[in-house]
Order: C-alpha cells, then sequence, then structure tokens
C-alpha cells in the first residue's frame, strides 16, 4: 500500500506541472544526497525531463558504467573506465534512492522553450550506442558538471552564479575531505590523501568547485542565464536528508599513533636489535617501499590526472623496498642508508606544512616510525 501512494504521488505530481509550460516540456536537476558507501560519498546528480506531448516521465544519468566488463578493475586502475549515459523512468530512478534513504530535492529550470527542445535534442543525442561513452574525470568531466555543461550548451551561456565556496583558497582536497570526514570514511581518505598528488591542492574556482553534486545545486540556486534565474521552482521528492549518519570506528591516526609509541618505547628500551624489532623492521620497510612503488604506478602508469606529482614519495621511498631484504646481513653501507635517510626525515618534518600538498595528519606517527628506526638501524651493528 505504501508502494502504491509513492507512485500515485508521483503520477500527480508528473501531471500537476504541465501547466506552468507552454511547450509541454520540463526540465530539471535531481541531487541526490551522499550514501553510506565510497563509491555514493559524494552524493549524484541527474537530469529529469517531463514531457507532455509524448507522456514520457525520463531521467538522464551520466554516472553509469559496466561492473560486469571483464577487464573492469583493469581499466578503472587505470582510469580508462568509459562512463556513459543511461535513460530510466522516473519511478525506475526514485525506487532505488527510496531503497536506500537517500534524499533527493528538484529544481525546476526557467529556461526558454527553444533551450529545453535544444537540450532534450542533445540529450538523446549523447544516449545514442555511438555517442554514450566518456572518459570520467572526478574533478573536470563527471556525471555532475555534464549536466551543468549540457545547460550551458542550449543556452549558448556560462552560468553566473554567486560565490558557492565555503572559504577562500578552498582547495578540491578540502572539499572532499569534509564528504569523507562526514561520513567516517577515515581509512578511504588516508587511501586517497596517498594517492592524489599536488593537483588535488588546486585552489577552485565557482565553477570548477559544481564538480560536487551539492556545489551545482548552489550554483543553480544563485544563478542567471540571460539575465534571470535559472531555478523556476525547488521541490523535495525525497526527505531522507538525516539519513546520512557518520560512520564510527578506529582511525588510522589511532592505530598508526598506538604503533608508534609501542615501537618507541620498544627501540628505546630493549637493549639489543629484538627478533620483534628486525621482523617489524622488515616488514614495515617492504610496507613503505611497496606504497612508493604503487604511487609510482599511479603516477606515471595511469591515465589519473590528479595521481600526478605526488609529494608522499618524499616518505614513501621505494628503496626502502631492496633494502629491507638486505636488513639481516651486516654490510656497512646499510648503517649508512639509515643515517642518511634519518636526517632526511628530520629535514621532511620540517618541511611537512609548508610544502605544497597537504599530507594526511594519520601519516604523521608513520613517518615518526620511519625516523626512529631508521636512527636505531643507523647504529645496528
Amino acid at each position: 500500500m505504501k508502494k502504491l501512494l509513492f507512485y500515485f504521488s508521483l503520477f500527480t505530481f508528473h501531471f500537476s506541472s504541465f501547466s506552468q509550460d507552454s511547450c509541454g516540456i520540463r526540465i530539471s536537476l535531481l541531487t541526490c544526497t551522499p550514501g553510506t558507501e565510497l563509491y555514493s560519498t559524494f552524493g549524484h546528480s541527474a537530469l529529469r525531463v517531463v514531457n507532455s506531448n509524448n507522456n514520457t516521465d525520463l531521467v538522464f544519468n551520466y554516472g553509469t558504467f559496466d561492473f560486469y566488463d571483464p577487464d573492469f578493475y583493469n581499466k578503472f586502475v587505470k582510469g580508462k573506465l568509459l562512463y556513459f549515459v543511461s535513460i530510466d523512468s522516473l519511478p525506475s530512478f526514485m525506487e532505488e534512492y527510496e531503497y536506500y534513504k537517500r534524499g533527493i530535492t528538484e529544481q525546476i529550470l526557467n529556461i526558454s522553450c527553444e533551450e529545453k527542445q535544444r537540450m532534450v535534442a542533445a540529450l538523446f543525442e549523447n544516449a545514442k550506442e555511438e555517442n554514450k561513452y566518456y572518459r570520467y574525470d572526478f574533478n573536470y568531466d563527471n556525471c555532475t558538471t555534464r549536466l551543468r555543461d549540457m545547460l550551458e550548451k542550449a543556452a549558448g551561456k556560462q552560468l553566473e552564479s554567486k560565490n558557492i565556496l565555503p572559504n577562500p583558497g578552498t582547495t578540491f582536497r578540502n572539499l572532499i575531505h569534509v564528504y569523507l570526514d562526514r561520513g567516517g570514511q577515515q581509512w578511504s581518505k588516508l587511501g586517497i590523501d596517498m594517492l592524489l598528488g599536488i593537483p588535488m591542492d588546486k585552489k577552485v574556482t565557482n565553477r570548477e568547485a559544481m564538480f560536487l553534486p551539492d556545489y551545482l545545486l548552489m550554483a543553480f540556486d544563485s544563478s542567471t542565464l540571460n539575465g534571470q534565474h535559472v531555478v523556476s521552482e525547488k521541490k523535495i521528492l525525497l526527505n531522507y536528508f538525516d539519513a546520512y549518519k557518520t560512520k564510527t570506528g578506529i582511525t588510522p591516526l589511532i592505530v598508526f599513533g598506538v604503533l608508534f609509541l609501542l615501537i618507541a618505547s620498544l627501540s628505546i628500551f630493549l637493549k639489543r636489535w629484538s627478533l620483534f624489532l628486525k621482523i617489524f623492521d622488515f616488514f614495515f620497510f617492504v610496507i613503505v617501499g611497496l606504497i612508493g612503488l604503487l604511487i609510482l604506478f599511479m603516477w606515471f602508469g595511469t591515465e589519473h590526472a590528479m595521481c600526478k606529482n605526488n609529494f608522499n614519495l618524499l616518505w614513501a621511498l621505494p628503496t626502502h623496498l631492496p633494502v629491507a631484504f638486505m636488513l639481516f646481513s651486516k654490510k656497512q653501507w646499510i648503517n649508512s642508508y639509515f643515517r642518511f635517510i634519518f636526517f632526511y626525515i628530520i629535514a621532511l618534518l620540517l618541511a611537512w606544512f609548508f610544502l605544497p600538498q597537504q599530507f594526511n595528519t594519520a601519516l604523521l606517527p608513520v613517518v615518526g616510525i620511519i625516523l626512529i628506526r631508521s636512527f636505531f638501524l643507523s647504529k645496528r651493528n
């Protein structure tokens, strides 16, 4: 019965708006609230097209990809995964968000009939099999920016919006951190901060901030095109805005902080290079070296523009990997290597907050472990 009433309300809402539109077409931006999974942490956007002339109510979604592609993971890692535009009915689109209890806000666009017709024609042209695929770029060409670009192309002019940035000097990294913190995605945040380089620390403009659904919504609210407001009406289709709860759990900072205190205590109070510390040093420097190699791969071996120029290589030195396999030998150059690393890490920590890339705070205990173990390894013989 509840689902029947849900669809009936959609039906009546569908037909209640036609009298407001002389050409029988209504186009609106749908902004969906974030979900609890990482892929949905930043929300979603889509375009709704209601056409009374042929009695259709469709949603154009530029955030679709083929998860069942046999080469999915390889393409995803290398930045070669193609996204595409799909068309769905409004009830079907909303049923998914109803199931996951995610809110949907609708902003009806205040544009002319001619602009609507151009926009609808472009949407259907994009949805053709030969046109629907595109190379997804999270910051500059995604399922949200494409909707803004579609409107501007139909209008022949860029949006003129008021300031939507939370603070002067806001960066891409600052913006996504808000969502990751709010969703309790601290481990995901750590991974993202380690793999994404200096491009993420670029100060964003109003226009660039529209890569996030919430910011496109705010931009539309304050925007004008050809001297008139872009949004004529704003509605809540699904009211689940309080359903997005912050996750709790053990954070990387706590885990690495405790590990640092443990290793520092053992390093200071154990008189000899104990078997435990030998084993720890081996696995620790192997992992740090592998992280360095992963950063290099994401930088040079993929097409992810945001993984370029990654200063995390300053602490995650790939050279740690081969050196780790030499720790049990008595070669004197290994002592010299770690003596250099000790002074190098001191210099890095002094420059930590002045570098052009923002590092994740949870990495400080990790770098601290490199520092203290390098000191003792330089004196191991």
